[in-house]
Parts: structure tokens; sequence; C-alpha cells
């Protein structure tokens, strides 16, 4: 524990002294403090005036499911901070210096990685104060076993949002070039799309397909968040929501949580041999 601590400081300490990571630390938990303001968004339909907020959105407990999914439009900031943390080391050379001082080269990946687990952390924990003040505010019901029922969402966040640094640190590592590195992750979005596009249409059929790119790394993490649009009708209904059926919606099988898992420890390792194999 002690030694954890020890190299979470020193984290902290590099990130505290670079402007650019406490601009984006700033303006990221700024615009997460923002989903508040969807409640008070009105458009007209025809002659009918409708308001976000009383279409259930912030109804207990697909509020969870909502916020989570609307946060993780916001990861990219986050995402910058993360792979300039890595890229850094390696422009001006402290990676070599901290080794110098003492630290292993297992110890400075699993820095990086204790940073990643505390950055993921603090987001999932913000989303949940959010929800729980929004929910609390708007939602019809508010007795214990709506308000904490589907939080297993905010799990679903935390693990995606590490799911993506631990990527995003491994691309990091290989590449060494901030830019670079978030490029190659554009890219291989695209490349998963193209692949899957093969399998369905040209290879296999779709529902094999689908299982397939249940295993890619970056549709295994966006699979933890499906979009909660397709659920509104049932979170108008507040009943619907009160049993076990919320309308089509069967939860989240523990299956992409334990793919994400792997992937995570995947990225972790190859980052450390990665490090360990290169001249510095």
């Amino acid at each position: 524990m002690k030694n954890t601590i020890r190299l979470l400081n020193i984290e902290f300490y590099k990130i505290k002294h670079h402007k650019l990571s406490r601009i984006l630390f700033l303006t990221y938990f700024i615009l997460l403090s923002a989903i508040a303001l969807i409640a008070a968004v009105k458009f007209k339909v025809g002659r009918l005036e409708i308001n976000l907020a009383d279409q259930g959105i912030f109804n207990f407990p697909y509020i969870w499911h909502f916020n989570t999914w609307v946060a993780d439009f916001l990861t990219f900031f986050l995402a910058i901070i993360v792979v300039s943390m890595v890229t850094n080391e390696f422009t001006y050379r402290t990676v070599k210096q901290n080794l110098i001082d003492g630290m292993t080269k297992k110890e400075f990946v699993l820095s990086k990685f204790y940073f990643l687990v505390v950055l993921s952390l603090l987001a999932t924990f913000f989303v949940f104060v959010i929800s729980l003040i929004l929910g609390l505010i708007y939602s019809d019901f508010t007795s214990g076993g709506i308000i904490f029922k589907q939080t297993y969402f905010l799990g679903a966040f935390f693990l995606k949002l590490l799911g993506i640094f631990s990527f995003i640190m491994f691309l990091g590592f290989l590449f060494r070039r901030s830019a670079i590195a978030l490029g190659f992750f554009f890219i291989w979005m695209i490349i998963e799309g193209i692949f899957y596009a093969v399998l369905r249409w040209k290879l296999l059929n779709e529902e094999i397909a689908d299982k397939i790119s249940h295993f890619f790394p970056y549709a295994a993490i966006r699979n933890l968040l499906p979009q909660p649009i397709t659920r509104l009708s049932a979170a108008k209904n507040i009943g619907k929501q009160i049993g076990e059926n919320m309308g089509q919606f069967e939860g989240l099988p523990l299956s992409r949580f334990l793919i994400v898992l792997a992937w995570i420890g995947i990225f972790v390792y190859a980052s450390y041999r990665m490090l360990k194999k290169r001249d510095l």
C-alpha cells in the first residue's frame, strides 16, 4: 500500500505541474456538471412544448444509464491527459531519470496504471453525485429500492474509462508521440468497423459477426454502455420502472465486463513488456 501511494504521489506531482492537464481536468468536470442543464432544455413539436426532464431521463433507475452514457462523450478530454502523461515521459526524458532514481520499469508502468484507476474512480464518483442530486430533484419515485437499482451502470462506466485509458496508455508507450497515439486510436476504431462489415456482409452472417466483434478491444469497451434512447418509452412509464422488466432492456451480461478486464490486463502487460525491451 505504501508503495502504491508513493507511485501515485509521483504521478499527481507531475500532473499538478502540467498546465494543459490542469486545464483539461477543469474543462472536463465543468462540462460534466453541465448535464444538469439538460433539465432546462425545451423544444416544440407542433403546438406541444416538451421538457426533457419531464420525459423521464432523470427518473430512477434510468438516470444511471442515461447520465453515464452522456458523460462518456466527454472521455476524450481525459484521454488527452492520459496520452500526454505517457508521451511526455519520453519527450522530456523523465522516464530515464525515474529509472536512475531507483524506480523499476514495472513500478513505472504501475504508477501510470494506478493513476488511471484513480482518474476513472474520480470521474465515476462525480457522475454518481450529479446523478443522485438530479434524480432526487426530478425523479417521480425516490424510494431506496429504486434509487440504487441499476447502479451497475456506474461500474460499467468506470470499467469503460479504465479500458479506454489503458488502451491509450499502451499506444502512448508504443508510439511515444501524443498525436500519433491518438490518431492511431481513431484509426483503430475505423479498422474494427471495416473488419466487422467484412465479417457481416462478406464472410459470415450478422449474428456470428456480432458475437466475434464483442472480442474486439474497442468494440468490447464500447459495448459496456449501450445507448439508452430506446429505453425512453419505458422510462416514461414509472410503473414499469418499478418492476423487473425495463422495456426490452435485459441488463449487461457479465461476459462484457470480463472481456474488458482481460483487455485491460493485456494493455498493461504489453506496456510493461514494451518498456522493458526498448532502449531508453
